[in-house]
């Protein structure tokens, strides 16, 4: 029986002011062999995160089949006010399923969807804002910059500066932040030709990195307004990323691009000494939120012009050879850059 009326109909609904959201999705069913690190890791993760970001930000956690103790010190975060949204699944259902679930009704203009293994370093987020500041059509921008981003969802950018001298191959600013993240993902080194030489965009006084990767990156929101939110077939790998997060730019004809200097970190599944004395160099810094004076519009015919047809056309090994050999890449580099 009802008794009474519910003091909530017809009461609109009044959210926070955010215009940034973080998504961390978080998978850790145990704390031993491959996660025996991981809660600790996870913490410099989420530490680095609140002591770099702007107010205004709201973080969500989905963590994803992690085990009942995780999930226990997880609700601690929501207790102390650190994270905006908490979301756990008993099951096991994937990294992208996982950031879809937080991502679906995100309205905040700026998301970054970051791994759960990322370290944030001092300056990440005005440098990672000055991107978007410079380029109105960086779409997606990372903080930490990769070597050989430049043949992967980056035809567009191509095509707009094919004849312009603000696109070509540049020395490498920050060679050391190549090796870590090398090293992170398990190689022993970096060899000295991934690192000597880098694609980007602008001028001496503001330059980006062309391309970007999946493990820590902030979009801007609207890219994924006409994105169907179906579920995603594997945990990890396969197409998944690539076709629900690092295409999605390109249909607004918008950039993905990183900043020159790594101001972030992959730190893998196991803690070295290196990262810890890292990570205790970072401190709680003043930064303004994301800003952007224009919005990104849904372009069909472009993204057919642009990522179908140009893209065949520059997938020719002969074809790419003389862009890149025009854009300053030196004979004796092509073959280890196509």
């Amino acid at each position: 029986m009802r008794k009474g009326e519910n003091i909530s109909k017809e009461q609109p609904i009044s959210l926070k002011g955010f215009n940034h959201r973080v998504i961390i999705p978080l998978y850790i069913p145990n704390e031993e062999d491959y996660y025996k690190d991981a809660w600790q890791i996870f913490t410099m993760c989420i530490t680095s995160l609140l002591n770099t970001i702007a107010p205004h930000t709201a973080i969500s956690i989905v963590s994803n089949g992690s085990s009942k103790e995780i999930n226990s010190r997880l609700l601690n975060f929501c207790l102390d006010n650190d994270i905006d949204q908490l979301i756990i699944e008993e099951q096991k259902i994937g990294k992208i399923n996982s950031i879809l679930r937080a991502l679906k009704f995100t309205r905040e203009p700026f998301v970054t969807i970051t791994d759960a293994d990322i370290l944030f370093l001092n300056g990440w987020l005005n440098e990672t804002s000055n991107i978007f500041q410079a380029f109105p059509k960086a779409a997606a921008v990372s903080p930490l910059p990769v070597f050989r981003t430049q043949n992967h969802y980056t035809s567009n950018i191509i095509f707009d500066y094919l004849f312009s001298t603000n696109l070509k191959f540049t020395k490498v600013t920050d060679p050391e932040g190549l090796t870590k993240f090398a090293k992170s993902i398990g190689w022993s080194r970096l060899d000295e030709k991934w690192k000597d030489f880098i694609m980007t965009i602008g001028s001496d006084k503001m330059r980006a990195v062309v391309g970007c990767n999946h493990a820590v990156v902030t979009y801007r929101t609207e890219i994924f307004k006409k994105q169907t939110f179906k579920f995603a077939e594997y945990a990890l790998g396969g197409e998944t990323e690539g076709y629900y997060l690092d295409r999605l730019p390109q249909l607004y004809d918008g950039y993905r691009l990183a900043t020159e200097i790594s101001f972030a970190r992959h730190m893998g599944n196991q803690l070295d000494e290196s990262v810890i004395t890292e990570f205790k160099t970072i401190e709680v810094e003043k930064v303004d939120s994301f800003k952007t004076d224009n919005i990104l519009k849904y372009r069909p015919i472009s993204n057919f012009l642009k990522n179908i047809i140009f893209k065949k056309i520059l997938n020719k090994k002969s074809i790419k050879r003389l862009v890149y050999l025009n854009k300053g890449l030196p004979s004796s580099k092509i073959e280890n850059f196509i």
